[in-house]
């Protein structure tokens, strides 16, 4: 419960009209794409960045837990209010992209700008802002540099780390701080960004980003090649990125995934084959694009790609991406609960990876489709069982267990692109020794000492 009066202190800030502590608000305001649900205590839609300074100066000196929210489109239940509070939003007032700035080629906005309405504008004017998660429609670009989300395009362009060069952000306190330049270079003092980029709202509440664009491409090309193997085509993918060519994506979908998206769709999908790449080059030239796709096309059949499409024109394209946009809606067909993960691995590590995944799935008897973003060695994994019984609710947790432990052995990470958040906090110590989390704690006391800022998320307390 919130302390006597805070509604009251919050209404006089911010209007009443900003405050909410109805039922169907909370509601709104208690689950995101986990399905799991916390309700908050408040919910506030602060007008801008003093609002947020005063909020939470009043939260930190009452105790007040506090979590920031971007869209509610996180995996890993990053935003959840799991210990009540009031939940910050965005969205009403603080989604605004306030410059684009043509001659040093970057772009300031706020925390509530959606990640797409952002490419549209930059794209207006020739410029380009490459992260493009799957949720790029409806993801806030604070959601984006809280999780350090990634997209299709990151094996060539990168995640939105790559493009954030400075944030303003509030801390617990209510002190307003600048981290990082608008200038291509900046080396003085410690590099506070790149702390604030993925900590999940832990540590400070982001007001404002300043965002690197790039010039935009004039064209691309899309193609599709089909493998009788997993083993082949991951040995493709980093084959393909050791070439000398870097595709802008490179895509995968192996023969659990296609044989669902053709159960649901009958778009005539090669379903005998062991896996699909999907990859788009692009440049100014279309000779040189010509060129990237040939050597591309020698690298896969070098490694036993049977048949290997280019999309003739834009339809063709979108036809080639129809199984890999809609690929995670139609894997339900293997079980109502999907445990779904994003371990990322070497990409040398990529065959060998998908090799032993199929053994916990033989393992355990359970179905694991995997799919993803390949070209950084990104793995969408999803351990699917039946949701109404707890005994295969309970082997599907022991085979994410193994997913992960596998992941860890072959030098990756527990998560590319989804954060750590509720979901995978209990798995932090596998990932990192008790001295590394002994220190990701004491960032967390050193900007947050009270602990009112999203509490308990990666495993920290």
């Amino acid at each position: 419960m919130l302390p006597s009066g805070a509604l009251d202190f919050f209404t006089n800030l911010i209007g009443k009209e900003n405050v909410y502590s109805d039922k169907a608000h909370l509601i709104a305001y208690s689950y995101d794409a986990t399905r799991e649900r916390f309700e908050p205590n408040a919910v506030l839609f602060p007008r801008h960045e003093q609002d947020v300074s005063d909020i939470l100066k009043y939260c930190n000196e009452h105790r007040i837990v506090l979590v920031p929210r971007g869209a509610g489109s996180g995996f890993t239940g990053g935003a959840l209010p799991a210990n009540g509070g009031v939940v910050l939003g965005f969205e009403k007032h603080m989604n605004k992209i306030l410059e684009i700035d043509m001659q040093n080629m970057v772009a300031i906005v706020q925390p509530g700008v959606i990640n797409m309405e952002l490419q549209r504008a930059v794209e207006e004017v020739g410029l380009f802002y490459p992260p493009d998660p799957a949720s790029q429609e409806y993801s806030t670009i604070g959601g984006n540099v809280n999780e350090n989300a990634g997209g299709m395009r990151a094996a060539k362009y990168g995640i939105t780390k790559d493009y954030v060069m400075a944030i303003r952000a509030v801390l617990p306190n209510g002190d307003i701080i600048k981290a990082g330049k608008r200038t291509i270079k900046d080396v003085a003092g410690y590099n506070i960004a790149g702390i604030l980029i993925a900590s999940e709202g832990t540590l400070a509440v982001t007001t404002e980003v300043t965002l690197k664009l790039l010039a935009k491409p004039k064209m691309t090309k899309t193609a599709m090649g089909i493998f009788p193997t997993v083993n082949e085509a991951m040995q493709a993918v980093y084959k393909t990125m050791a070439s000398g060519v870097t595709p802008v994506a490179m895509e995968f979908l192996d023969n659990l995934s296609i044989r669902a998206v053709e159960q649901t769709y009958h778009k005539g999908l090669p379903i005998e084959a062991g896996a699909i790449l999907i990859t788009d080059v692009d440049g100014n030239l279309e000779e040189d694009l010509d060129f990237q796709l040939e050597q591309i096309k020698k690298v896969f059949r070098q490694n036993g790609c049977s048949d290997f499409k280019i999309a003739k024109d834009k339809q063709e394209a979108a036809d080639l991406w129809f199984a890999r946009r809609n690929v995670s809606q139609c894997i339900s067909v293997y079980g109502s609960k999907k445990i779904n993960e994003d371990i990322t691995v070497p990409r040398s590590a990529l065959p060998e990876l998908l090799e032993k995944f199929d053994l916990i799935a033989k393992k355990y008897n359970i179905n694991i489709p995997c799919f993803g973003h390949t070209g950084d060695g990104n793995v969408h994994t999803n351990v699917m069982v039946d949701g109404k019984d707890p005994e295969q609710i309970k082997i599907g947790h022991h085979a994410i267990e193994e997913v992960f432990q596998t992941t860890i052995d072959l030098g990756g990470t527990l998560s590319g692109e989804h954060g750590i958040g509720l979901s995978k906090a209990p798995y932090m110590s596998m990932a990192f020794t008790p001295e590394e989390m002994a220190l990701f704690q004491s960032i967390k006391r050193a900007f947050d000492p009270n602990n009112i800022l999203n509490p308990f998320k990666m495993g920290l307390h």
